[in-house]
C-alpha cells in the first residue's frame, strides 16, 4: 500500500506569507479556523509506513518533519542518530523545491533523486556540496521510465516512480527575459508514484497547460495532487500582490474555459486534490464561494498533514 502525507500545501512562501498583509493571510496569522497556515508543498511516500521518501525538500522542512511523527528519528541499538527517511524525490529546482535539502546536511545517508537539470543546478551551487555525495548519493531521475526507489545503501523501497515533463518554465532565479521561459525536457516534471501491486498516484504540483499526452496520462487515475497555485490568471494582479499573471509563472489557473477543473472535467480521476496554493488563492479560505466551486466538483483542497493512501 502506498501511504502519503502532505508536508506542505502551499505556494511559494506559504500561507500565510511572510511579508503579505492580504486579507486570506491576515485571517490565518490571526488563527481564524476557516483559513488553515500551510507550509510549502512537499510529501513524504511509503510503502511499509517504516521507511519513507520525501518528495520535494521546502525551506520549512525541519518543521515538517517535526509535526510529523512518521517521519520522527527512533532509538535504534546504542545510536543516537536515526531518520526515517531514506530518499528524496524533486520534480524541479526551485528554491521552495530545493532548499529544504540544506536542513539534511547532518550525515544521514539518503538517496537522492532528480532529472538532470535539476541535478545540473544543485552541482553549480557549492552550497549543495554539504550534502556529502559519498553519504548522500545523487542517482539520476529517467524520464518517461519506471523506477523503483532505493535507499543510500541500494535496499528497495517498494516504491516505484515515474517522471514525466509537464508543461512549465526555467526556475525563477534562472530566468534571463521578462518572459516565462521553458526549460529542457525535465526542468519541471510530474510524478507518477506506486507501491508494488497498486494503482498510481500523481503528483504535479507546477503546469503551464494540459497537454494531450498529459490528459491521457491521467485519464481513470486514482489520485492526482494537482498544481493549485491561482484560481484565475490575473489574481495576483488584481490583489496587488505582483505583477505576474499564472501564465508567466508557469501555471495552470483552476477557473476559466482553460483551467483545471474544465480540463479535468471528462477525464474520470477518482480522487483530484489541489496542491501548491499561493496566499492570494480564495480556496484556502473555507467560507468563500471558490471553495464552494471546487468542492462541487469534486476537488480537495491539501491541507498540511493530510493522510492519503493508494
Amino acid at each position: 500500500m502506498l501511504k502519503l502525507i502532505v508536508l506542505g500545501a502551499a505556494a511559494g512562501g506559504g500561507f500565510p506569507q511572510w511579508n503579505s498583509a492580504g486579507p486570506g493571510c491576515r485571517r490565518a496569522r490571526a488563527g481564524d479556523p476557516a483559513a488553515r497556515p500551510r507550509t510549502q508543498c512537499a510529501l513524504a511516500a511509503s510503502a511499509d509506513g517504516e521507511r519513507w521518501v520525501l518528495v520535494n525538500a521546502a525551506p520549512e522542512l525541519t518543521a515538517q518533519i517535526a509535526a510529523t511523527p512518521a517521519l520522527h528519528p527512533r532509538p535504534v541499538g546504542s545510536a543516537v542518530r536515526h531518520s526515517p527517511i531514506a530518499a528524496a524525490v524533486l520534480t524541479g529546482a526551485e528554491v521552495d523545491t530545493i532548499a529544504g535539502l540544506l536542513s539534511l546536511r547532518e550525515r544521514h545517508p539518503f538517496a537522492l533523486y532528480a532529472t538532470a537539470p535539476t541535478h545540473a543546478v544543485l552541482a553549480a551551487n557549492p552550497i549543495f556540496g554539504a550534502l556529502n555525495p559519498a553519504i548522500v548519493p545523487r542517482r539520476d531521475l529517467p524520464l518517461e521510465a519506471p523506477l523503483d526507489l532505493r535507499d543510500a545503501g541500494g535496499e528497495p523501497l517498494g516504491l516505484s516512480v515515474e517522471a514525466y515533463p509537464v508543461p512549465s518554465k526555467v526556475p525563477l532565479f534562472q530566468e534571463t527575459r521578462d518572459e516565462a521561459e521553458p526549460g529542457e525536457p525535465g526542468t519541471t516534471i510530474g510524478l507518477a508514484l506506486r507501491a508494488e501491486g497498486r494503482r498510481a498516484v500523481h503528483f504535479i504540483p507546477g503546469c503551464a497547460a494540459m497537454t494531450d499526452d498529459l490528459h491521457a496520462r491521467l485519464r481513470g487515475a486514482e489520485v492526482v495532487l494537482f498544481d493549485g497555485t491561482l484560481w484565475r490568471d490575473d489574481e495576483m494582479i488584481r490583489a496587488g500582490a505582483g505583477p505576474k499573471t499564472g501564465a508567466r509563472m508557469g501555471h495552470m489557473s483552476i477557473s476559466g474555459e482553460d483551467g483545471t477543473l474544465a480540463a479535468f472535467e471528462d477525464l474520470g480521476v477518482r480522487r483530484r486534490i489541489l496542491v501548491h496554493l499561493n496566499n492570494t488563492n480564495p480556496v484556502l479560505l473555507e467560507d468563500s464561494p471558490e471553495r464552494a466551486m471546487v468542492a462541487a466538483a469534486g476537488w480537495e483542497v491539501a491541507e498540511d498533514g493530510m493522510e492519503i493512501t493508494a
